[in-house]
C-alpha cells in the first residue's frame, strides 16, 4: 500500500550517539598546527589552476557540441558525487575502506542532524576533503577524460576538464556551507538554505546510507528516488509521490453527497478514468475489496482496492495496488458549508506513486497533468450527478 511515513516513528531525530564525546577523541588526533585557510586556499588555488590550464587549451571558435561538454560534465560530476558518496561513503569495501573509514567513520560521527556546525577552526579538517584528493581527481580523472576526448574535439576535451575540477571546488563549497552556522549569510542563500535541510536529514542515523547523497544539487537523489524532504510539521515527503486536493460545494447534504460518493459502483458515472468497477452495491465499508478498470492519464490499467476508513457523512478512504507497482491513497470528506446541512463541501484527495526512473519521468512529463485534468472534471461530473438525481 502507498506509504504514508511519520517522519519521528520511521527515521528517529534525536541523536542516538555522543557527538561531543567523540569530536574531544577527534580532535586530540588534529595536528596543532592544522590550518584551516591553508587547506582551503590549496584546493582552492590548485583547482582553479588545472581549471586554468585545461582552459587555455581552448581554440576559437567553438561549436555548440563544444559548449555541450559543460552541461555534460556537470551531470557526470553530479553522478559521480551521488555513486561514489552511497557505494563507497556509506557502503565498506576493500577498495573504499579509507574512505568509508573517513566519511561514515569520522564526519558522522562527529557530525549529526541537530549538530552539524563547527566549534571551532580545527573542526574543518573533518569536514574538507584531504588536500591530496584534489591531486588524485587531477591526475586520475581530469587529465584522462582530457587526453581521450581529445579524439571528439579538443575544445570539448578542455571544456569538460576544466568543468569537472570546477565541479569539484563547487562540491567542497556546497559541503561548507551545509556545515555554516545558521546565521551566515551564505547559510541564508535559497539554494544553499535547501540543501542545508538535505544534509542536515542526510546526517540522521536512520537515514545517511540511502538517502540525500546528492550535496551540490539533488538531481540524482531525484532520478533514483533516494530524495528524502520533511514538512514543516516533520511529516515525510514521499519520493516520487504526487497528491492532488480538490474540492467542490456541492448542494445536498454530507451523508448523501458521501454515500454516493463511496459507492465504488457509481465511478464510471462521474469519473472519467474509471471504466468499470467490480463491487457490492451501495457504499463500502471498511475493510471491504474491490477491482476497477482504468484509463487514467492516458494509459489503460486494473486497480485492485481495500476500503481502509468509513465514517458516515465524514470521510470515506482507501488505498489500491497497479499495474507496473502504481499505488495509491484515495480520500473524501464531507462537512456542511457554513453549517447548513443542506450543502457540502467535498474534498477529494488522491496520492499516487509510480516507482523506477521510466515511469516517474512518465509521470513527471506527461501523466499527472492528465490526472490531474480528470480529477477536477470529475468533481464537477460528481455534483451535476448528486444535484440532478
Amino acid at each position: 500500500m502507498l506509504p504514508q511515513p511519520s517522519a519521528s516513528a520511521i527515521y528517529p531525530s534525536h541523536l542516538d550517539h555522543d557527538v561531543a564525546d567523540f569530536r574531544t577523541r577527534y580532535r586530540a588526533t588534529i595536528s596543532p598546527h592544522y590550518n584551516p585557510w591553508l587547506h582551503g586556499g590549496f584546493v582552492l588555488a590548485y583547482g582553479l589552476a588545472c581549471m586554468a590550464f585545461f582552459w587555455s587549451r581552448i581554440e576559437v571558435p567553438l561549436r555548440l557540441l563544444d559548449w555541450l561538454a559543460l552541461p555534460v560534465a556537470l551531470l557526470f560530476a553530479n553522478w559521480g558525487e551521488y555513486t561514489i558518496h552511497r557505494r563507497l561513503g556509506h557502503h565498506k569495501t576493500r577498495l573504499g575502506r579509507l574512505f568509508y573509514k573517513r566519511h561514515t567513520g569520522d564526519h558522522h560521527s562527529f557530525f549529526a542532524e541537530h549538530a552539524m556546525q563547527p566549534d571551532g577552526p580545527h573542526d574543518w579538517r573533518v569536514i574538507l576533503f584531504p588536500p591530496w584528493l584534489i591531486v588524485l581527481v587531477s591526475a586520475g580523472l581530469a587529465l584522462p577524460a582530457w587526453v581521450l576526448l581529445q579524439a571528439l574535439s579538443a575544445n570539448f576535451a578542455a571544456l569538460f576538464a576544466g568543468m569537472l575540477m570546477g565541479s569539484y571546488l563547487l562540491y567542497e563549497f556546497a559541503h561548507a556551507c551545509e556545515h555554516l552556522p545558521d546565521s551566515h549569510a551564505l547559510a541564508r542563500l535559497p539554494g544553499i538554505r535547501t540543501m542545508r535541510q538535505l544534509h542536515a536529514l542526510h546526517h540522521r542515523h536512520g537515514l545517511m546510507r540511502d538517502h540525500n547523497l546528492n550535496i551540490v544539487f539533488p538531481l540524482m537523489d531525484w532520478l533514483y528516488g533516494s530524495l528524502y524532504r520533511e514538512d514543516q510539521q516533520g511529516a515525510a515527503i514521499v519520493p516520487g509521490l504526487t497528491r492532488m486536493r480538490h474540492t467542490i460545494d456541492v448542494a445536498a447534504s454530507p451523508m448523501a453527497v458521501l454515500n454516493y460518493a463511496s459507492t465504488a459502483t457509481a465511478w464510471p458515472q462521474w469519473h472519467p478514468s474509471s471504466l468499470a468497477v467490480y463491487a457490492a452495491p451501495g457504499p463500502l465499508t471498511a475493510g471491504c475489496h474491490f477491482n476497477e478498470d482504468i484509463n487514467a492519464g492516458g494509459r489503460r490499467g486494473k486497480l485492485n482496492w481495500q476500503v481502509i476508513a468509513h465514517q458516515p457523512g465524514e470521510h470515506w478512504s482507501a488505498e489500491a495496488q497497479g499495474d507496473h507497482g502504481l499505488t495509491l491513497h484515495l480520500a473524501y470528506d464531507c462537512s456542511p458549508v457554513h453549517g447548513d446541512p443542506t450543502r457540502t463541501v467535498f474534498e477529494r484527495k488522491l496520492d499516487y506513486r509510480l516507482p523506477g526512473l521510466g515511469w516517474r519521468l512518465y509521470n513527471y512529463l506527461i501523466a499527472r497533468r492528465r490526472v490531474e485534468r480528470e480529477s477536477r472534471l470529475s468533481l464537477q461530473q460528481l455534483k451535476h450527478c448528486i444535484e440532478q438525481a
